[in-house]
């Protein structure tokens, strides 16, 4: 069976990211403290096994109630229902894209953790400011952020963004090896310098800080490399980046290949992988990622009904639906 070349191409970036990060792991590794079963919650959660997830989230906050840590897996896994069940195909590309609509319980739950995670962060901050609570507390903002801008609360999102990225900064200032700092800082980064012109002038009498695009997309590609909570949204983060903005499918198709080799059965890592796959004119490739996804578990049942959904219409549009 003929092999297709951009496969090599994805395995040969992969080799090097491989040993970039073998080389890196001499670094000192930063002090986040994160404990078995948070690294257990969230492999679950990307396995689509949400409800377990959860329960492993619950069992940290009642552990530590005063630890940022379990309410950030938790809104995490609420985030990721959130995402798959707005997810849509438009533009010829399936993404959760924004649009003006009022808030659902799954929002007032987000909401409810992500300042949970920033209120207990602040809080121990103030007892003793350390690069880790500093990373909570950019994290709950950033995780706002996520939410608002897909409900395209623009003020808002922009309050939440600077305050992530001021917490974030700091986190570096204080822990220069917490990579996981780089999510955030990556997403502010790339998306402040893509704000339309309108926006970038708004942004400037409003007194927010400017962004990168390019450096946003290297710290995306720290936090998915080094990170020990945030590596594979990072990942997600640059794939979907590349392909929604600057239109690089093969730099979004490498991005996105480790994504479904670890978690092949993920409906939403496959319907971005397929649709990049698509767009590159790799017609075989995509629908077999589209059939995968179209089979896909998730005990979300809103999210596997979406998945599925969508995943019929991308083989529909490749030119199969069986």
């Amino acid at each position: 069976m003929r092999i297709p070349s951009h496969y090599f191409r994805v395995l040969f970036c992969l080799a090097i990211a491989a040993c970039a990060s073998f080389y890196s792991g001499e670094a000192r590794a930063s002090e986040l403290d994160i404990p078995p079963d948070a690294k257990e919650a969230i492999d679950l959660m990307y396995l689509g096994k949400t409800e377990e997830a959860i329960a492993l989230a619950h069992k940290l906050e009642a552990a530590r109630p005063d630890h940022p840590l379990g309410y950030l897996i938790e809104a995490d896994v609420v985030w990721w229902n959130i995402y798959c069940k707005w997810s849509e195909r438009k533009f010829n590309t399936i993404d959760a894209w924004s649009h003006t609509r009022p808030a659902d319980a799954d929002d007032n739950a987000e909401l409810a953790l992500a300042d949970k995670v920033t209120h207990l962060a602040e809080a121990g901050i103030v007892k003793s400011d350390t690069a880790e609570m500093e990373l909570y507390a950019g994290l709950g903002y950033a995780s706002r952020a996520r939410l608002l801008g897909l409900r395209f609360e623009k003020m808002p999102v922009a309050r939440a963004g600077v305050e992530a990225r001021k917490h974030l900064l700091h986190c570096l200032e204080l822990d220069p090896n917490m990579a996981d700092a780089y999510l955030g800082l990556g997403l502010y980064n790339y998306y402040v310098d893509t704000l339309s012109a309108m926006a970038k002038i708004l942004r400037f009498f409003m007194g927010i800080p400017g962004g990168d695009k390019r450096e946003g997309l290297r710290q995306l590609e720290i936090a998915s490399t080094k990170g020990e909570l945030t590596q594979v949204e990072a990942r997600f983060n640059m794939a979907k980046s590349l392909r929604n903005y600057d239109h690089e499918y093969t730099r979004a198709e490498v991005a996105a290949a480790p994504l479904v080799i670890e978690f092949p059965k993920n409906c939403i890592f496959l319907l971005l992988a397929g649709d990049i796959e698509q767009k590159l004119g790799n017609t075989e490739d995509a629908a077999a990622k589209f059939h995968t996804a179209a089979d896909a578990t998730w005990e979300e049942a809103t999210c596997v009904e979406r998945a599925h959904k969508l995943a019929r219409e991308a083989l529909a549009s490749v030119g199969t639906n069986q």
